[in-house]
């Protein structure tokens, strides 16, 4: 390590301390039992972090103490300064590392791909938590997780494994995942990232409306009312603010005030020091930057709200890391969320018979809409593209997210039509529809394509009957998805799709198998009758 890294890194250590001692004082005082493990251990877990005791980041996020806080501070202060300590030893010998759940399941290429996601059900899913121990923040219900690095709950990959889940019968399963997500909204007053201590600063994109009206397909409308004080528990996290929002103070957390009031989101993210699941490589992207760090550190996070870490959406100049600018966005595809959230919660409320709530929400959705395609239309390009209201203009960037408008509808006939074309005149690819256009090395960039925006596009494009297009996309991803599965037998978190030779493509980490979105996306399609080989 360079001497101006090392000081780079202990400076960010003490202002980090710094910062997540204030803003837990300030911030997360009902929160205080899930306190972010560089809060708990401070100079050590700054030390593992930067050392590359671990290759992987999250991995001593995820650890597990043998021992307590004090303990295992008490112990390093006292021997971290001796000349034979090796802090890769010390790091054993206090903390259990996270455990491999999918280590013994050996995939059977012989089954079919649907037969092989059906036995991955039972070694994707973690029993109901007895306890929160290390990071981990203990769930009432049993839950299925991702796969690979990812062995807790993801609050968006979530919808996508349920849809497989549906597909599959499982509606206890559903319903227990989705009784979660209402206890952590419950306890936190939003749904984390994910049920870790260090996701507790940020959400992902708003799916839990959806989550419930998937359950009401099987369970009925009455699943909608059950859920309603959650629904408006989420409603309300997002909108934090927007009542004292001005021309002088246009944002504040997530909600932001645009010209004549109207008012739309942003992603965001309430800390602004490195994650603590990638501690070094968030130092080394600031320092890169000759930016101010805690500037470059939000954008980052607010970045990984979005579910799209990273992506040259969020890029100033739309092709490195180090000009992000997460913040300043307003998304096309978190806008259309809130607006189903706000159509949701009306629906709710007529089934509570509360038509003076349900006719608001209704209201509200309509204006939400009709803001979205003010700013986010971009009639020349005849598509839907996110907002920078710092710069006052869309991004330019085409992006997948765009057919977030026609997946619930809120898109005219001729804009669909229009959003139809350019996604396959620039989107469309040998495997399915690509993240964006742009190659940068970013793993939400060219040439990769995920499940969850291969379902948005093909049910958006089906929704305004450009059912041809809808086909030829899921064709072509299914045709990959088993492919991948017939060479290697894995269901892998993201796929190259404009090289049908390679397994799966790259980004910020290494490739993870599992898949809980892959699976269920997957198998939603092939269940479908229209499926063609």
């Amino acid at each position: 390590m360079s001497r101006s890294l090392f000081a780079l890194l202990t400076l960010s250590a003490l202002l980090c301390a710094t910062a997540c001692k204030n803003e837990s004082a300030a911030d997360d005082a009902p929160m205080a039992k899930y306190r972010s493990p560089e809060e708990v251990y401070g100079d050590l877990f700054v030390a593992v972090q930067t050392s590359g005791v671990f290759p992987d980041g999250k991995t001593f996020a995820d650890c597990t103490p043998k021992a307590s806080v004090k303990e295992i501070m008490d112990a390093y202060e006292a021997n971290k300064n001796h000349p034979e300590f090796h802090l890769r030893a010390f790091v054993l010998q206090y903390f259990d590392p996270p455990h491999k759940f999918a280590s013994g399941f050996v995939s059977d290429t012989t089954r079919t791909a649907q037969d092989h996601i059906n036995a991955l059900w039972e070694v994707l899913t973690r029993r109901a938590d007895s306890t929160s121990t290390g990071t981990l923040i203990a769930l009432p219900n049993p839950y299925v997780v991702p796969g690979g690095r990812f062995g807790e709950i993801y609050y968006w990959d979530s919808y996508f494994t349920m849809l497989g889940l549906q597909t599959a019968g499982k509606v206890d399963m559903m319903e227990s995942m989705v009784g979660n997500f209402a206890y952590l909204i419950d306890e936190l007053g939003f749904i984390p990232n994910g049920n870790r201590t260090y996701y507790n600063s940020r959400s992902q994109p708003p799916f839990f409306a959806l989550m419930a009206g998937l359950l009401a397909e099987a369970k009925g409308n009455e699943a909608l009312a059950q859920y309603l004080p959650q629904l408006e528990k989420e409603y309300n996290f997002w909108m934090d603010g927007s009542q004292n929002l001005t021309d002088k103070a246009p944002a504040h957390r997530r909600v932001v005030r645009l010209s004549d009031g109207d008012l739309l989101n942003r992603y965001w993210d309430d800390r602004a020091t490195p994650r603590a699941e990638s501690y070094r490589e968030d130092v080394e992207t600031a320092a890169k930057s000759g930016r101010p760090a805690e500037e470059v550190y939000r954008h980052l996070r607010a970045a990984c709200e979005s579910g799209w870490d990273f992506s040259s959406r969020w890029l100033a100049d739309g092709k490195t890391l180090t000009s992000i600018h997460t913040a300043d966005i307003i998304p096309v595809d978190l806008n259309a969320l809130l607006y189903n959230l706000e159509i949701t919660l009306s629906k709710a409320h007529t089934q509570k018979g509360n038509t003076t709530e349900s006719k608001r929400y209704f209201a509200l959705a309509q204006k939400r809409a009709d803001f979205l395609v003010r700013y986010c239309w971009d009639a020349q390009k005849g598509y839907f593209m996110d907002y920078d209201f710092v710069k006052k203009q869309r991004t330019g960037v085409v992006s997948a997210a765009g057919m977030y408008p026609l997946f619930f509808g809120i898109a005219t006939p001729d804009q669909a039509k229009s959003c139809a074309k350019v996604l396959e005149r620039e989107l469309l690819k040998p495997g399915g529809i690509v993240t964006t256009a742009n190659t940068t090395g970013q793993q939400w960039d060219a040439p990769n394509g995920w499940a969850p925006l291969q379902w948005i596009s093909i049910q958006g494009l089906r929704k305004y009957d450009e059912n041809a297009l809808a086909q030829n996309i899921r064709q072509r991803w299914t045709h990959l998805n088993v492919k991948v599965y017939k060479n290697t037998g894995k269901m892998v978190e993201k796929y190259n799709v404009l090289d049908m030779t390679l397994e799966a493509g790259g980004g910020e980490y290494p490739v993870q198998d599992g898949f809980g979105w892959t699976n269920g996306v997957l198998l939603k399609l092939l269940s479908e009758n229209s499926f063609m080989d």
